[in-house]
């Protein structure tokens, strides 16, 4: 008998499941798909956003739960939420062909998402686009690695981008003027998108200059532009190199 009523059926039709043999006897987890690499990586730290139960299957299609004695005998224990732990880092994750490719696309495109974020050309001194850093990961034949995190790569792909491209990793530096009737309201939208904050004056109009990310350039330039009605002002003073090691993505 399955254990899942049929509203847990369709919950767990969007299944990925771990797979791992120990003691002669098979042993599997239901997890949410894209999940299990998030985990692996480190990028995502709460179970309950992983497993989409604690509980430890036999046959997860069929919804066969682990009899408690073969738990004991394979794992010396019966805590599931322990068992599940251990499964997730060392089982085998059961994806199709179809899916595997699926899942590299994606990472791909993420991948080039975090380059567009945090690197700039630094002759325009503007960031590039995510599909002009997709077209150039194709050119020099980048491969994804599943198991390591995209960020990991992205600073791979940056220093390789580096020999084919003029491409550096910077923060960008900003002078922001907007007017003093917007003023208040602005910044506190404004604060999650800056980096640091190096001067601030207050008359009769706001002046900021502040650092950062590529990516936020233009979420902060339609911002200002929306916000004050074209009455302020957004411009480039300079960029300022990222060492590597020195901030991490």
């Amino acid at each position: 008998m399955s254990i899942f009523t049929p509203t847990n059926q369709i919950r767990l039709t969007n299944v990925a499941v771990v797979r791992m043999k120990k003691g002669g006897k098979r042993f599997e987890i239901a997890c949410y798909k894209n999940k299990v690499m998030s985990w692996r990586s480190g990028a995502e730290k709460d179970l309950e956003e992983v497993l989409q139960t604690h509980s430890v299957f036999i046959n997860v299609s069929k919804g066969q739960m682990a009899k408690k004695d073969d738990l004991v005998k394979a794992f010396g224990t019966d805590d599931q939420t322990e068992i599940c732990k251990q499964i997730l880092s060392k089982g085998e994750l059961q994806v199709s062909d179809k899916e595997r490719q699926s899942q590299l696309e994606t990472m791909f495109r993420d991948i080039a998402t975090i380059v567009a974020e945090k690197c700039v050309n630094p002759d325009t001194k503007r960031p590039y686009t995510v599909s002009l850093i997709e077209r150039a990961m194709k050119d020099i034949h980048y491969s994804v690695k599943p198991n390591k995190s995209t960020k990991q790569q992205a600073l791979e792909v940056i220093r390789q981008l580096k020999e084919t491209m003029e491409i550096q990793r910077a923060h960008m530096r900003l002078r922001l003027l907007v007017p003093a009737k917007e003023a208040k309201r602005l910044k506190e939208k404004l604060k999650p998108l800056l980096q640091v904050v190096e001067s601030e004056e207050f008359d009769e109009e706001l002046e900021m200059v502040c650092l950062v990310d590529p990516g936020c350039f233009r979420e902060i330039d339609e911002l200002i532009r929306c916000e004050t009605k074209g009455r302020g002002s957004l411009e480039v003073l300079s960029l300022k190199d990222v060492e590597e090691g020195d901030e991490k993505l």
